[in-house]
């Protein structure tokens, strides 16, 4: 999806006349001499970025677990299980039939369907919300997520636990790498996402006191399963 924008300059040119400035000029993005944010985790290794990623999610109060793809049937149905689920919310991502990863749960499964008006309701009533990740940020515990008609940004916020599924070579530093590398698809027009979600962990708030309470409006539990061969 290309964008493309259209009467820029006459829309501009009439607003600073309203507004009684003069017609703005086109300004040139600042090369910044120095840029710190690209030397946090630089030299870092794919293991060393594991590592810093799995530390911080017990900082913010996340499962992790690390897995093989041919595993993930097996470790889908243990969660679903820990967190007593009876009703999963998902996307239509061929790669959960790929890797038969709901086969051993007896658990409902609904699958995102952008022909149907029910996904948020579905999503919201259900148990646990599972989804891939497009990257990750390992000094924060962060998973990205790139919705889409067929996979709804719901799935992941609504439901009262959440697992996200990490392919270990989209784990990335910080959120400097993930913005580079939206930025540059989104410029070569293959970007398919309508909204970008950042998640770390499970919902929580902090009061004034900074009193912090985990589970106030979306998910009380999260754990994120990284996946070694994918």
């Amino acid at each position: 999806m290309s964008e493309q924008i259209h009467n820029r300059e006459s829309f501009l040119s009439s607003l600073a006349q309203k507004l009684g400035r003069n017609t703005p000029k086109t300004v040139e993005v600042p090369k910044w001499k120095h840029q710190p944010q690209w030397n946090v985790l630089k030299d870092a290794s794919q293991d060393e970025l594991v590592a810093v990623f799995k530390k911080q999610c017990d900082t913010i109060h996340t499962d992790v677990i690390e897995t093989e793809s041919k595993q993930l049937a097996d470790v889908i149905q243990e969660r679903v299980e820990s967190y007593n689920g009876k009703s999963i919310s998902t996307w239509n991502d061929k790669r959960f039939d790929r890797y038969k990863i709901f086969s051993k749960t007896e658990a409902l499964i609904h699958t995102w369907d952008p022909r149907t008006k029910d996904n948020v309701n579905v999503a919201e009533q259900a148990d646990i919300g599972i989804t891939f990740c497009d990257l990750a940020l390992a000094e924060s515990g962060t998973v990205v997520l790139f919705s889409n008609e067929r996979q709804g940004r719901s799935v992941s916020l609504l439901p009262k636990a959440y697992i996200s599924l990490i392919p270990r070579s989209l784990i990335v530093p910080r959120m400097s790498q993930a913005a580079r590398i939206i930025h540059h698809r989104n410029k070569a027009g293959e970007f398919p996402a309508t909204c970008v979600n950042f998640i770390s962990g499970p919902s929580n708030s902090a009061d004034i006191e900074m009193n912090l309470v985990v589970g106030v409006h979306g998910p009380i539990k999260t754990t994120y399963v990284i996946i070694s061969d994918l």
